[in-house]
């Protein structure tokens, strides 16, 4: 009685949010708990949700409604955000600390997330307080609607690899290092599904082909990919059908998902399936196993190596991931349909990161503003217009120059429907991975050195990917389109999780004048209130 009265309860607030349509809905109730874990051999405190680590899969189609009911049993507050997910007109369900207010120890949380107009291989993760380095972090697959073509043959099986360099250390140590103004140790290994070398075992039919996603939900570290004696066949990346061209190893940055066709065409035979550290001086590696059901023999041989520091071959490498014209997306018409390189972006916004020390301690900044999070989410803040929480134009459109920085709950101004440029500029040693909520963008171009208006000439106007994270390479740019069709408070941040932690995010205010429900959502009937919000109502019953 008391599970269908909740149930009811449910309904009856998506019904009054209006979030959904006739779509249908998918029930989750998640219990995130502390438990022990042994991924590298030594116990830790993870994170776990159900007693599951790493957390449960959810499956969805087009549209669909999912509504998951989050019970915090932690000492600490908690949050958890869906990395490519949309939320369309939505952003109060983003669950970064921008958006919506921490579950309190004890209490729930039910998030109302439709997966509007969206196909691929995404994630959700643990948002606060370094919690990505304890678990809590699992894989979201949304399927095509059936009568949309998809553009290749449907695979024999489809499989989940979350990968991810991991410490021995609890999360809450790493935290507390960060916090005083350390760097942190390298990383002590790589995890696949949350387990270390050996792992994991994937069961294939002489013959078959089968999707691999691939998503690196790691902290600090960008992965290749690879499967002994075979090649795969690139499909997706973060929602894109692509150009459907094959490797032998694939990069995989902070923050990305790929899908992969590969074919069981080998001798059957047991192989390595590896992923290892990319950019790194001591190389961490692991493997799950590759195995033909009518295997007599396991592994043999060496463990394939995967490229290492080299970067000109990572970098012709994500130029040649571009988008499949022809094939229908979530909708029936081509992804070609949309011509983003007949639009003229009406303005640059030049984003570059930094690393100055503040107040004696190391901290990572976004044109010189190291993001400090408010006592009230800023989406909160702006809808009740409650003065003082922040202030648009705290952060720059531009660097300046310097090589200091401020502390600042950063916000950059946007309106509704802008078309715009933005270039990310890493003048540091190290690979950068930044991601977009709330838009899926172009990666119109990247290469080395200063970016000019002069860059311009190399774009790609034609077939760039379109994706949520993109990586910029040591003292290079990565430039991006993002038609700004997405009325909400959306976090730009970067996805090295210690940089992101202390200060390289920031929010960007996509304004329009208009309330209509057409443009955006309103505050959720059951969001939580905090800070200078704390006894505010959404809007009556």
């Amino acid at each position: 009685m008391r599970g269908s009265c909740k149930v009811s309860i449910v309904l009856l607030l998506v019904l009054i949010n209006g979030v959904l349509g006739d779509n249908p809905y998918r029930f989750f109730t998640w219990k995130i708990t502390y438990g022990d874990i042994y991924p590298l051999g030594v116990k830790q405190q993870g994170i776990l949700i159900n007693g599951q680590f790493p957390g449960p899969h959810i499956d969805a189609i087009t549209n669909d409604n999912i509504i998951i009911s989050v019970f915090n049993y932690l000492k600490e507050p908690f949050l958890i955000s869906w990395n490519g997910v949309q939320q369309r007109k939505n952003s109060w369900q983003d669950g970064v600390v921008g958006t919506t207010c921490p579950i309190p120890p004890g209490k729930n949380f039910t998030y109302v997330i439709q997966v509007k107009d969206q196909i691929g291989s995404f994630y959700y993760f643990p948002s606060l307080a370094f919690h990505k380095a304890a678990g809590a972090f699992g894989a979201i697959r949304v399927w095509s609607r059936p009568r949309i073509p998809v553009p290749f043959s449907p695979p024999d099986g489809d499989f989940w690899l979350l990968a991810g360099d991991w410490y021995k250390t609890n999360h809450y140590v790493l935290r507390r290092l960060l916090e005083a103004g350390r760097n942190l140790p390298n990383p002590d290994g790589v995890l696949i599904n949350g387990r270390g070398w050996g792992g994991n075992t994937f069961t294939v039919q002489p013959g078959k082909t089968y999707r691999f996603r691939i998503s690196n939900v790691g902290v600090a570290t960008s992965l290749n990919f690879r499967i002994q004696g075979h090649t795969m066949k690139l499909v997706e990346v973060e929602g894109s059908h692509t150009v459907q061209n094959i490797y032998t190893s694939l990069d995989i940055h902070l923050g990305q998902s790929y899908s992969v066709l590969v074919t069981a065409n080998q001798a059957p035979q047991d192989y390595y399936i590896v992923i290892s550290s990319r950019f790194t001086r001591k190389v961490l590696t692991t493997t799950s196993i590759l195995h033909y059901s009518n295997s007599r023999k396991g592994v043999s041989g060496p463990v394939p190596n995967g490229p290492t520091l080299d970067i000109a071959s990572s970098l012709y490498q994500a130029r040649t991931i571009r988008r499949n014209l022809t094939a229908s997306g979530p909708r029936p018409n081509p992804q070609g349909s949309y011509h983003y390189g007949l639009i003229k972006p009406g303005r640059t916004i030049i984003l570059a990161n930094s690393a100055p020390w503040i107040n004696g301690k190391q901290r990572y900044a976004v044109n010189g503003a190291s993001f400090v999070a408010p006592d009230t989410p800023l989406k909160l803040a702006d809808y009740f217009k409650i003065p003082g929480v922040f202030n648009l134009g705290s952060i720059p459109t531009s660097p300046s120059g310097g090589n200091g920085g401020y502390l600042q709950s950063s916000v950059m101004a946007a309106n509704f429907r802008e078309f715009i440029e933005v270039v990310f500029q890493n003048w540091e040693n190290s690979v950068q991975s930044w991601h977009v909520s709330g838009y899926s963008f172009f990666v119109v171009g990247m290469d080395g050195g200063q970016w000019t208006p002069g860059s311009r000439a190399k774009y790609n106007l034609r077939d760039a990917v379109s994706r949520s994270t993109v990586q910029v390479y040591p003292r290079a740019w990565t430039a991006i389109y993002i038609a700004l069709d997405n009325v909400g408070m959306w976090n730009i941040r970067s996805e090295n999780w210690a940089r992101q932690y202390l200060g390289q995010q920031f929010y960007l205010r996509v304004y329009t004048s208009s309330t209509s429900y057409r443009d955006e959502y309103p505050p959720p009937k059951n969001a939580l209130m905090c800070g200078r919000a704390r006894g505010r109502h959404t809007r009556p019953f």
